[in-house]
């Protein structure tokens, strides 16, 4: 089968608009030229991809599968456009990375410098989505890498382990909880907490812990990073859950005190998802190798 890419535009248009109408004039098409065009897909699929209704379109079955594999067509002609005019930039190619919030601003801004030196020309275009989103959009050709920790639907992505990630509580050295060794989560939920911003991937995580603990955390300021959020705890403002890395980088210059938590999700596994790595341009697998070279002395996880 042959598609025209502007039939592809408007069947994306369309199955995100729900109204041919509204997908024609975003295509700048007249109605009827539009209608032409998605019977003319229909024909050649063999099969009846949208069902028409008094307000609109619905996607059926063999639409939503249709839909997938245009957006996945359309995104590699725009990358193919992109890397071109790149090389004519001097670039040579493009990355595209969704990545959860401790790795974007914990340990992927220590690992890229270096990645990036020794590629000047790749570029690297990195996303902060929270853990859930970032598989959909490996999965649809939005992202060439998505970095994940904890338990998440892959969505059948080839899934890399490369690193353990462990969250630790953190107080100032004059808090009551600074000598103890270990603490369950349900026993913080009563003192000031400091929390990252709404909407990242730990503090939604933690929502869902306390929502089915049935308690919340009494935040008191939430921050963007980590950094701000130790700086915070060790001036004694609130208590927090952060990544044992973050913790570690400012125990020392910020006073901290690091206790182990006893709840078992406090360990969570962190994976690269790739569409296929074996068919991964080069510049993205030297980014995959590369953060794999970084924690390459950590034990791989247990087989499920």
């Amino acid at each position: 089968m042959l598609f025209d890419l502007t039939d592809l535009r408007l069947f994306v248009a369309t199955a995100e608009l729900g109204n041919l109408t509204r997908a024609a004039e975003r295509q700048h098409l007249s109605l009827a030229a539009a209608s032409a065009r998605i019977k003319a897909l229909e024909t050649q699929a063999g099969l009846q991809l949208l069902q028409r209704e008094a307000r609109g379109v619905r996607l059926l079955p063999p639409g939503e599968a249709f839909l997938h594999h245009a957006r996945l067509v359309l995104h590699q002609t725009e990358q193919l456009r992109a890397d071109l005019l790149e090389y004519g930039g001097g670039l040579r190619g493009h990355l595209r990375v969704f990545a959860n919030t401790t790795a974007v601003t914990d340990f992927l801004p220590e690992i890229l410098p270096g990645f990036l030196a020794r590629n000047p020309r790749i570029n690297v275009d990195l996303q902060e989505k929270p853990n859930a989103q970032i598989p959909r959009g490996v999965l649809d050709g939005r992202a060439d890498i998505g970095i994940v920790a904890g338990r998440v639907d892959t969505l059948g992505l080839e899934a890399i382990h490369f690193s353990t990630d462990r969250l630790v509580l953190a107080t100032s050295r004059k808090h009551r909880f600074a000598k103890r060794r270990k603490i369950s989560f349900a026993e913080t939920l009563d003192e000031d907490a400091i929390g990252m911003q709404q909407g990242s991937t730990l503090q939604t995580f933690l929502s869902q812990i306390t929502d089915n603990l049935g308690k919340r955390q009494k935040l008191r300021i939430q921050l963007g990073s980590f950094d701000a959020m130790c700086r915070m705890i060790g001036n004694g403002v609130g208590i927090g859950v952060v990544p044992e890395s973050a913790a570690r980088r400012n125990q020392e210059s910020m006073q901290l005190a690091l206790i182990d938590l006893a709840d078992a999700w406090c360990v969570r596994e962190r994976y690269l998802l790739v569409r296929d790595r074996a068919a991964l341009p080069v510049y993205a697998q030297a980014l995959v190798d590369t953060l794999c070279r970084h924690y390459a002395g950590q034990q791989a996880p247990p087989e499920s």
